[in-house]
């Protein structure tokens, strides 16, 4: 089957315009320097429209505005091919879509023999399970379901038609998780969260483990990255809102209750019992403390500590010193450690004026 696509096809599943020749073919995406005639390629930010100029691409995403800036310009040797979209990065992901799903494996339907199967797990003939996975007792797979292998889904676990597994993923008892998800390598879905009473009640120091007896409920097109984790709840469930996406490594606290649309990004972690509202942007290495309550549509720039709640929707917070040259971080340093003795005088002054 030939990989080679038209534009005019393109611009069908992107809502895009096709400006040049409709039936000019294309057959992957790249970026503006690697091009070649053969791939499509895209501008998004303007800084970056020189570069545009001088690409080998056969055909450029790019907004009217951009397109507009090219074609005048006289110094243009790039593409005599545009898709012009409003969005062109919504555009550009589209198509990235498209063609990673002409090229990648099908899974088909089966089960690997090395697989081991609860005899009450529901497990319909369109799913797929790879080698050496175990499914748990009352486990209830959706249609199309993809385990790729060494996977573990403990018992009466759900999932959701059409989602995808990858391989060292754990989901413990009674967790569920919606329809099209992506699990990436090593997320572990439903371990206990972080909860013990102290006990210092005689000499030796004692912490006494609270049963973490909720579970982990994920809404429907949920993606997690590498590595992330989401503890189950301790009384309640831990929630996590339709259409969340969660980059490598970060971490869900128990009762932590996410709505819908939010993002975090690489290395991000939310404490226990916050709720975070939708359509959040959570940079990375960011972090909350727990018991909190953010606002919807709430934006925090990466390796930002929110320690209070956050009640007016659609402000965006920063946390984050600048780096700078280390003699100089060392200089500001000792004066952000004597503010104190500072203000102190100031209000001495200030008393003796009176």
């Amino acid at each position: 089957m030939s990989n080679l696509v038209t534009l005019k096809e393109l611009a069908l599943i992107s809502n895009s315009d096709v400006i040049g020749s409709p039936d000019f073919c294309v057959q992957s995406v790249a970026t503006l320097e690697d091009a070649t005639n053969l791939d499509i390629s895209f501008l998004v930010n303007p800084l970056y429209r020189n570069d545009a100029l001088l690409t080998r691409a056969g055909c450029l995403i790019a907004a009217q505005s951009d397109y507009k800036y090219l074609s005048q310009n006289t110094k243009a040797t790039g593409p005599l091919n545009f898709l012009i979209s409003k969005n062109p990065y919504v555009t550009f992901a589209k198509i990235s879509q498209f063609f990673n799903n002409k090229k990648k494996i099908l899974y088909g339907a089966g089960i690997h023999p090395s697989s081991f199967i609860h005899e009450t797990a529901i497990i319909p003939s369109t799913c797929y399970i790879g080698p050496f996975c175990s499914i748990g007792e009352g486990v209830v797979l959706g249609e199309g379901v993809v385990l790729v292998g060494h996977v573990n889904l403990a018992n009466f676990v759900r999932i959701g038609n059409h989602s995808i597994i990858h391989p060292m993923t754990t989901v413990y008892d009674f967790c569920r998780i919606g329809e099209r998800a992506i699990l990436h390598s090593s997320v572990v879905i439903g371990s206990d969260g972080f909860g013990f009473a102290p006990d210092f009640l005689d000499d030796a120091v004692k912490w006494i483990k609270i049963s973490q007896m909720g579970a982990v409920v994920i809404g429907n097109d949920v993606e997690f990255g590498a590595g992330c984790t989401v503890d189950r709840g301790a009384i309640a469930d831990t929630i996590i809102g339709n259409g969340c996406k969660f980059d490598n490594q970060v971490q869900i606290g128990h009762n932590v209750k996410i709505g819908q649309g939010t993002v975090m990004a690489g290395c991000s972690g939310v404490a226990g019992s916050t709720e975070i509202g939708n359509y959040c942007i959570i940079g990375g290495y960011s972090n909350f403390s727990g018991h909190l309550r953010i606002a919807d549509r709430t934006t925090v720039s990466g390796g930002t500590s929110i320690t209070k709640s956050i009640l007016e929707p659609g402000l965006h917070f920063t946390g984050v010193f600048p780096s700078t040259e280390h003699s100089s971080w060392e200089k500001n340093a000792a004066i952000i450690r004597g503010l104190e003795k500072i203000r102190n005088r100031i209000k001495i002054l200030e008393t003796s004026k009176k």
